[in-house]
């Protein structure tokens, strides 16, 4: 069934009601009709079969037909600041993090990102990135759509940084060096309602005054393995590194 992410207000009791974007894919792109079922899905996470009642010029009319308990969010609580990288490389983050799990995404204005945000657009990217987000949370049947953040900078993640459980930045000389335990003991030792967050370089990597700020705020540089991974490829290595820990050995 078609999942649809919705406002508190959408639904009212057993009745929902679905307008916008979601209304124009359940009526015009999907071609749905009285008597079929969707899943709805409140802010909170709560999901509920919904029957479509009715079907007017501007909103979808639906029933719901039983509430569910779904699990499907990782146990613990992951957070991907990643340097703003070049072309649609963040999109395909937000993305394909959103299905692996992530909770949040900062895009990250590190000092060697070769693109620079035009402030006046910023509304906008976000509201694109939030848009992708919603999008893959709904065809990875998800209970929660990932937050995107405003753009930040070190300093800023740095202080930002200061309430979670485990601070990691991932470092291409960690990994030239062969380091290979940070990760693996934090994902060993992490528990069930535990946060982490991971900083990832954009294409040039890290300055050295960034990796100094940021460890001063208590992240750990680490590897991920012996090969240097692509920018959009090392926040996807990470997520599945946390599902297959606290998802799949336990």
């Amino acid at each position: 069934m078609q999942r649809y992410f919705l406002n508190d207000e959408d639904i009212i009791g057993n009745t929902v009601t679905i307008s916008g974007d979601d209304f124009h894919h359940i009526a015009r792109v999907m071609r749905m009709g009285p008597g079929e079922r969707i899943i709805t899905v409140k802010a909170s996470g709560m999901a509920a079969v919904t029957e479509i009642s009715e079907i007017t010029d501007h909103s979808v009319i639906g029933t719901v037909i039983e509430w569910k308990n779904e699990e499907k969010e990782l146990p613990v609580k992951v957070v991907i600041a990643s340097g703003l990288p070049k072309g649609d490389k963040l999109e395909y983050i937000v993305q394909k993090g959103t299905e692996l799990g992530a909770n949040e995404f900062i895009p990250f204005i590190a000092a060697r990102s070769v693109v620079k945000w035009d402030r006046k657009k910023v509304g906008k990217k976000l509201e694109r990135l939030q848009k992708i987000a919603k999008e893959a949370a709904e065809q990875s049947h998800r209970t929660v759509v990932p937050a995107i953040k405003d753009p930040m900078t070190a300093d800023q993640i740095a202080g930002y940084a200061s309430g979670f459980d485990h601070k990691l930045v991932a470092f291409e000389e960690e990994a030239k060096r062969g380091e290979t335990s940070v990760l693996a003991s934090v994902l060993k030792d992490i528990t069930a309602g535990q946060s982490i967050l991971f900083v990832f370089g954009p294409e040039g990597g890290l300055a050295e005054k960034e990796i100094e700020k940021l460890s001063y705020a208590g992240f750990v540089a680490c590897g991920l393995g012996p090969r240097i991974l692509r920018t959009e490829t090392a926040p996807l290595y990470a997520l599945s590194a946390v599902s297959y820990h606290v998802e799949l050995l336990r």
